[in-house]
C-alpha cells in the first residue's frame, strides 16, 4: 500500500519540516543509468509523455519502467508535475552543467536533491536521518523502519517497506560481480557514491562516514549553504554542529565528519572570500556574508564551469 499525504514528520534537529509520506512508488526498480536523462529529454519534448498510450515505445522500456522513470524523475526534482524543473534544465539541458551525468559530483547533487524536502522516498529520509546503527543487516533496517511507520502511517503494508529497503540497498551498495548480467542485476549509478558498503559478509552493511574522494568541496559547501538557508533565510551564520547533526543536514545526508565539512569550507573560502569558519566561545561557526541560496548557486555554477 502506498500513501501520499502531506504532513509534518519530526526528524529532530530542524523543527517539523513539511514532508510527504511515500512508500514503494518505484515499482521495485532502482534508478538505472540513463533514466533521468531520458525522462528529462522526453519531457522537454512533450510534458505528457508519461501519460501517452505509446509511452513504453517512446521511452524504450516496459510499462512498469515508465512509471518508475516518472517516479525517479520526480523524486530527484528533475520533473515537477511532469514538467522539467529549472534545476534539471541547469543540470541536464543541452548546455547544462553535466548533461549526461558524467561527473560523480552530479550524482552527489542528485542524492542531496532526492532527500531535500519534499522527499518522495520516506524510507530514504528515515535511513539517512534517523537510522543510527553503525553496522546493520537488511532485517535491522526493515524492523526499525516498521517502528517508524507505526508512528506516522500505520496502515502502510510491511511489503511496501520491504520493497523500499531492498531498493535502497540495491541503489547504494555495489553488487557482487557475476559471470552473467541481467537487467535487474545492473548496478545503479549511485553505488559510485560509496555511501553504504558491505561489512565483512554479504548480510551486513555500514555507512561510509567521513571524507569521500569523489565528493568535491564545492558540493559540500553548496549543501551547507542550502541547509543554512533552510534553517534561517536571514541568518548569516550556522554552527558546524548544526551542519553535522540537524535532520536533513550535510553531515547526515552525505555522512560527513566535522573535519570533512571544515576542510571543504576552508578550501572553497580561498576563492569565495564571503565564507569561512570562525570560533565563537569554543564553538565552530560557518559564516557567509551573502544570501545563502544565491551564494550556493554561485559556488555550484563556478564548480561546473571549471571542472
Amino acid at each position: 500500500m502506498v500513501r501520499h499525504k502531506q504532513m509534518d514528520l519530526d526528524f529532530g534537529g530542524v523543527a517539523h519540516i513539511p514532508e510527504v509520506i511515500a512508500f514503494a512508488r518505484h515499482d521495485t526498480f532502482h534508478p538505472r543509468f540513463g533514466w533521468l536523462k531520458k525522462g528529462f529529454d522526453r519531457a522537454m519534448r512533450d510534458e505528457r509523455v508519461f501519460l501517452a498510450e505509446d509511452a513504453p515505445v517512446r521511452l524504450g522500456v516496459g510499462k512498469n519502467m515508465v512509471r518508475s522513470i516518472r517516479y525517479w524523475c520526480s523524486a530527484f526534482k528533475i520533473l515537477e508535475d511532469d514538467r522539467p524543473t529549472e534545476f534539471s534544465k541547469k543540470l541536464l539541458g543541452e548546455k547544462g552543467w553535466d548533461s549526461y551525468l558524467e561527473d560523480p559530483a552530479s550524482l552527489w547533487l542528485l542524492h542531496w536533491k532526492f532527500l531535500e524536502p519534499p522527499c518522495l522516498g520516506t524510507a530514504w529520509a528515515f535511513t539517512f536521518n534517523q537510522f543510527r546503527l553503525a553496522e546493520f543487516t537488511q532485517e535491522d533496517l526493515f524492523y526499525q523502519l516498521c517502528e517508524y511507520r507505526d508512528r506516522i502511517a500505520s496502515n502502510i503494508a510491511d511489503s511496501s517497506l520491504q520493497k523500499d529497503v531492498s531498493c535502497l540497498l540495491r541503489m547504494y551498495v555495489e553488487q557482487p560481480s557475476k559471470s552473467w548480467v541481467s537487467e535487474d542485476s545492473l548496478d545503479c549509478p549511485f553505488t559510485e557514491l560509496g555511501l553504504i558498503h558491505r561489512a565483512g559478509d554479504s548480510r551486513h552493511y555500514t555507512f561510509r562516514i567521513g571524507y569521500k574522494p569523489n565528493l568535491p568541496e564545492s558540493l559540500i559547501v553548496y549543501t551547507c549553504l542550502c541547509h543554512a538557508n533552510r534553517v534561517s533565510q536571514s541568518a548569516r551564520t550556522i554552527s558546524v554542529a548544526n551542519l553535522l547533526y540537524d535532520s536533513l543536514s550535510p553531515g547526515l545526508v552525505l555522512k560527513l565528519t566535522e573535519s570533512a565539512i571544515c576542510n571543504a569550507i576552508e578550501k572553497v573560502s580561498r576563492q569565495f572570500k564571503q565564507i569561512g569558519i570562525s570560533d565563537v566561545a569554543g564553538k565552530l561557526q560557518f559564516f557567509f556574508e551573502d544570501e545563502p541560496e544565491e551564494l550556493a548557486d554561485q559556488i555550484l555554477d563556478e564548480y561546473y564551469k571549471t571542472r
